[in-house]
């Protein structure tokens, strides 16, 4: 064999296979034999490059033997080292690309692991585009594909349409009867074990079940007796809404469509519905092998077969469709080349793969010529936008996205830079610098803007400077001069800035605190670093002030206006003075405490308080409660605003002697003396909040009166008190009055309170919230309720006298004698008791009866069942019947 025909077999041939991608180890690129020699390398490198040009000249290498060459341009310098004794630069290059090389064979591994995925499985045209792109053998990816256990394999035939024109009725009907599939729907609890669709159908039969072959094991035929018999077990059932769709699917199986098929449709269906709900290929496979049953090899298969089918099928065209519909149109191009379709027109028909080619084709020419006008556009925007175009067409077109994100915006028209004195400035000075901007012109693509800051010139571009975030600078330098920059940006590419400036902040005094005293009045604030001194004006006259404060004398009662300045000095040495920080304070004599306060509640209103308290001289006086005892001593003075936050203020109205109130919750009631923001610590006074229980309800319950209320917020016990008996709330006799202390946990454990009262007696009860205030026990206004009494009749009913002469008799009794207005006898047949006088015939009524007393009426003629009830129509008695036999006629 001569070394050219060796070279082609063990270098250009595999390289032709792995993409026309030469060799990385140069050592097989070139035939280097071990050990290298200057001469030697020298040698073969020119015989090699003899039989690259003998080799151009089929075009099957062509393409290969341009890339040597191109490559071995930049290798030359380390042959030319070589030949004259220095093997180093070679030796690198050489352990580099077998680095290089075993880099690329793990790269093709991962990518064919990732294109196995779960299921381990991938198709020939996966792997030779995987091949092509990593530039390794497909024959050596294939092994790798066999080492690392991923089965390459065409997809399955799956079937495209449903066998049977109406299978969706087919399929509500199996999901109305609870069918996992057809053969669920044939076989049932028949079979035994997974069923097999792929290469005909097979499902293992239980032993025993009808219609098992003889094999071993028994194996379940898939034929017309499976139906017919189906059919017979469904018409021995009685006909209900299931029978009738059990028909709907046996005209299915009856319809001569080949019944294989139409199971193997079923099966593919479901999983076909589950992938468009995004699926993944392990949720897949489960709900192939534990919903559908399916044998775990087959699963495998039909799994493989939905996730790689396309509209028009798989292999060649399907790849080509896949790349299409992902939006990798240049891919689709180049895998079009390199499978060497033609181009569609010839004679006849032309195949799928020849119409996919050709849009591809089409798609990349078109966004190749849009890509040329947008090198060739000067506006930026345009540019932008015919890129945009070429990746509509073709989202992966090599080179369009990186030249589309150098293509700069338009620059900001204009930038303001304001100085706020109110923000939170260097040191909390209160001093930030506002930026507003006009937006860029540019329309095309996302613009986005950055902001920068530099101190003594104007910034030349976005990284020239100091970085803004936001819209407002809030810790700009202070007392030198500022520029500031707004850049559009758009992608990786930036605008000339918009500056504005210079702009010089100067922070006003910070915290400045007027305090006013008895003919005084101090000043306090705290003066930026970078300033010389503070200037302070009262009413335009200057006042003598330090760094960090002044006091003055100055009259009571008399509100006086300041006006405090930040002084700096400028470049040239000179003072400027900020405008100034404007406060104003009312100095006046300190608060008078109030010394002796008295409150007592409203006779009329409970919930009305009645403070009284002498007037004090000097502030007006307040009523502010506190959940604690007040931390402050009496007659200390201390600021309004910590007793605002210790307590809280009521709205009082004046009365005779001192003010209203509403406390509304229990505390201490503190009285303090307010002027200028100064407040005097009064007496003070322990308040209970006892309110009155809200809702009050008295039930009789027998032998018992059931009361019911709604528990007074933050009150632990209630007292009861209640009077028994006519008259009893007009004796004097205190035994007559009852007491009772319930607390909440009796009364929600109890569900209420129960009183036991005689039912012929009345009761009066009041229920009042308790508490104890100083070691004395004290009640709230009570909530009062009455039950009346209740008078109880009894009645008995007997049959007497002849059996040719029967009667009723009907006995009342009652504890004291009285009269009832009326009273009605009724009959009702049936076995339903009556509840009214209306629901039933009227056997006697009788007016004014008095009790105790006998009443006598015929047996009536009816025959049972029927009841027998006596009804009063009178508001002061109650009727208690008799035992149910005593009115149930059987």
């Amino acid at each position: 064999m001569t070394f050219d025909e060796e070279y082609r077999r063990e270098v250009l041939e595999p390289a032709r296979a792995a993409g026309d991608q030469p060799p990385e180890d140069l050592r097989v690129r070139y035939a280097l034999a071990d050990p290298l020699s200057g001469p030697g390398v020298e040698a073969r490198v020119k015989q090699v490059r003899q039989c690259w040009r003998r080799a151009r000249g089929q075009l099957k290498y062509r393409k290969l033997i341009d890339r040597l060459e191109a490559e071995h341009r930049e290798l030359a310098p380390l042959f030319a080292a070589a030949g004259h004794g220095d093997l180093r630069a070679l030796e690198e290059r050489l352990a580099g690309g077998r680095e290089r090389g075993e880099r690329r064979r793990a790269q093709a591994r991962a990518g064919l692991a990732d294109a196995a995925g779960f299921l381990r499985m991938v198709t020939p045209a996966e792997v030779e585009a995987i091949a092509r792109s990593g530039g390794v053998a497909r024959a050596e990816l294939e092994r790798l594909a066999a080492a690392e256990g991923v089965t390459v394999r065409e997809p399955d035939p799956l079937p495209p349409v449903a066998p049977y024109a109406a299978y969706r009725k087919v399929r509500e009907s199996l999901g109305v009867l609870g069918k996992r599939h057809l053969a669920d729907f044939l076989f049932g609890a028949r079979i035994a074990g997974p069923i097999r669709v792929l290469d005909g159908f097979t499902a293992p039969a239980a032993p025993g079940a009808p219609g098992a072959s003889a094999l071993r094991g028994g194996v379940l035929r898939l034929d017309a007796d499976a139906v017919a018999a189906a059919g017979d077990e469904w018409a021995r059932r009685s006909r209900d809404t299931s029978t009738t769709h059990a028909g709907t699917v046996l005209a299915a199986l009856r319809s001569g469509a080949d019944l294989a098929e139409l199971v193997r449709y079923d099966i593919v269906d479901r999983l076909r519905e589950r992938f468009r709900q995004r699926a993944s290929e392990r949720a897949l496979l489960r709900h192939a092998t534990d919903d559908l049953g399916v044998h775990a090899e087959d699963a495998r298969r039909l799994v493989f077969a939905v996730v790689r089918e396309t509209a028009g099928g798989g292999g060649l065209a399907g790849r080509l469709r896949s790349l299409l519909d992902a939006g990798e149109v240049f891919a689709a191009s180049e895998l079009a080349d390199a499978s060497a379709i033609p181009a569609a027109g010839g004679a006849g028909e032309p195949s799928e793969e020849e119409v996919l080619a050709a849009e591809a084709r089409h798609r990349v020419d078109t966004a190749l010529r849009l890509r040329e006008n947008a090198a060739a556009e000067p506006d930026p925007d345009r540019a932008w936008r015919l890129l945009a175009d070429a990746l509509r067409l073709v989202r992966d077109l090599p080179g369009a996205r990186d030249h589309q994100r150098r293509l700069p915006p338009r620059p900001v028209p204009a930038l303001r830079a304001d100085v706020d004195t109110g923000g939170a400035g260097t040191g909390g000075t209160g001093a930030a610098v506002r930026l507003s901007w006009e937006p860029s012109p540019s329309t095309a693509g996302e613009v986005g803007y950055r902001l920068v800051r530099r101190t003594g010139r104007p910034p030349r571009g976005a990284g020239d400077g100091e970085a803004i975030a936001g819209e407002r600078d809030e810790r700009p330098p202070v007392n030198v001069p500022l520029y500031y920059g707004a850049v559009a940006v758009r992608g990786d590419a930036a605008a000339p800035p918009a500056v504005a400036g210079p702009v010089v902040v100067r922070p006003e005094p910070g915290e400045v605190e007027l305090l006013a005293g008895d003919g005084q009045v101090t000043g306090r604030w705290r003066c930026p670093a970078e300033a010389a001194r503070v200037v302070v004006s009262r009413d335009g006259a200057p006042v003598e002030a330090g760094r960090d404060g002044f006091r003055e004398r100055v009259p009571n009662g008399r509100t006086h206006h300041y006006l405090i300045s930040a002084v700096y000095l400028d470049a040239a040495g000179r003072e400027v003075a900020t405008p100034g920080v404007r406060a104003s304070v009312t100095p006046s004599a300190p608060p008078v405490p109030v010394y002796e306060l008295a409150a007592e509640p409203d006779p009329a209103d409970p919930g009305l308080l009645r403070v009284r308290f002498a007037p004090p001289p000097h502030g007006t006086a307040e009523l502010v409660l506190s959940p604690v005892p007040p931390p402050w001593p009496r007659s200390a003075l201390v600021p309004v605003e910590e007793v605002r936050r210790a307590t809280r203020r009521l709205a009082c109205t004046p009365a005779a002697g001192g003010l209203a109130v509403r406390p509304g919750a229990g505390g201490w009631l503190l009285a303090v003396t307010v002027a200028e923001g100064t407040a005097a610590i009064g007496a003070y006074h322990r308040y209970v909040n006892l309110p009155p229980p809200r809702r009050l309800v008295a039930e009789r319950r027998g032998d018992h009166v059931h009361v019911g209320f709604d528990w007074p917020p933050d009150v632990a016990e209630v007292d009861l008190v209640y009077r028994i008996g006519r008259g009893a709330r007009r004796s004097p006799d205190p035994d007559a009055e009852r007491r009772a202390t319930v607390t909440r946990a009796a009364y929600d454990t109890q569900g209420g309170v129960r009183l036991p009262v005689p039912e012929d007696e009345p009761v009066e009860l009041a229920v009042a919230a308790a508490g104890t205030v100083g070691g004395t026990r004290v009640t709230g206004p009570p909530a009062t309720a009455e039950v009346e009494a209740r008078t109880v009749v009894r009645y008995d009913l007997e049959r007497t006298g002849p059996p040719w002469r029967r009667s009723l008799t009907l006995r009342l009794t009652c504890s004291r004698p009285l009269r009832v207005a009326r009273l009605s006898l009724v009959l009702r047949r049936g076995r339903v008791m009556p509840y009214r006088a209306g629901d039933g015939e009227t056997l006697g009524a009788w007016e004014q009866v008095p009790v105790p007393g006998e009443l006598s009426v015929a047996v009536p003629d009816a025959s049972g069942p029927y009841w027998l009830r006596c009804f009063a129509d009178d508001d002061v008695i109650e009727l208690t019947d008799p035992p149910i036999r005593r009115l149930q006629v059987p």
